[in-house]
């Protein structure tokens, strides 16, 4: 009897000890699901809000609190810092899906990617983050900036002709210092320079062909009957004359 009820004891206890470390596994299963601790490895910056995450581990819970369920809370890998605590604002999917799920804003070129929203396994509503506002400023900078128009192509200039270059007047021959003379020695004569050569004499200017005699006999080239009536009225006008004066010494 004794040994029935030493059995039982054991059994209970096993039973017990079996209830507590499964209520220990709920629990744990409970506390995850209730604050969506989630472990995101990022290899390159993404920007979270305003807060720039550099590659590394990082863990994203939601605020312990029963009332506010959208405050998140970015801790790094071992959770011993907070690196920032964002306010989110609900979002919702269709589908959802059996692991965490994040979508992320588009950026300019040249900025990091900003995270927007983040789904915890098997849930609708997650969490979006608003567009960091730098980001934004800078997109509003660009729209109001205006595109300066690109530039017209230019024909390139045609390279100047080139010109003869002079060749260079060759160098003086240095002159050696005259040497002293000795008072014994007479100095040589200096020849003198050679005379200019003449100069050719300017070549006569080409003469103008005078113009041609005129002859002194013109050819004969009229006819002699004029002359001929000359003479006779001449001899017409010698005899008027001569009967006249007869007429006058006759009477």
């Amino acid at each position: 009897m004794k040994y029935l009820k030493a059995n039982a004891r054991i059994a209970f206890a096993g039973l017990c000890g079996i209830v507590f470390v499964g209520g220990l596994g709920v629990f744990r299963a409970q506390a995850d699901a209730w604050d969506k601790k989630t472990i995101l490895t990022i290899h390159e910056p993404i920007q979270v809000r305003d807060r720039l995450l550099e590659p590394g581990t990082y863990v994203f819970k939601l605020l312990n609190s029963s009332s506010e369920r959208h405050v998140v809370q970015i801790f790094n890998e071992d959770q011993s810092q907070i690196v920032d605590t964002v306010i989110a604002i609900p979002n919702y999917r269709m589908q959802p899906t059996g692991h965490s799920r994040f979508g992320f804003w588009e950026t300019p070129p040249g900025y990091a990617k900003a995270m927007r929203a983040w789904f915890y396994p098997g849930d609708n509503f997650g969490q979006e983050f608003p567009y960091p506002k730098h980001l934004a400023m800078v997109e509003t900078a660009m729209r109001l900036t205006p595109v300066p128009p690109a530039p017209e192509p230019t024909a390139a200039p045609e390279p100047p002709p080139q010109t003869a270059q002079a060749e260079p007047a060759p160098e003086p021959a240095p002159q050696q210092p005259p040497q002293e003379i000795a008072k014994n020695e007479t100095p040589e004569p200096t020849p003198e320079p050679a005379p200019p050569a003449p100069v050719a004499a300017p070549e006569p200017a080409p003469q103008t062909p005078a113009p041609a005699a005129t002859p002194e006999n013109l050819p004969k080239t009229a006819s002699s009957y004029p002359l001929a009536g000359l003479v006779g009225l001449g001899c017409l006008t010698l005899f008027g004359l001569v009967r006249g004066s007869a007429f006058k010494r006759q009477s």
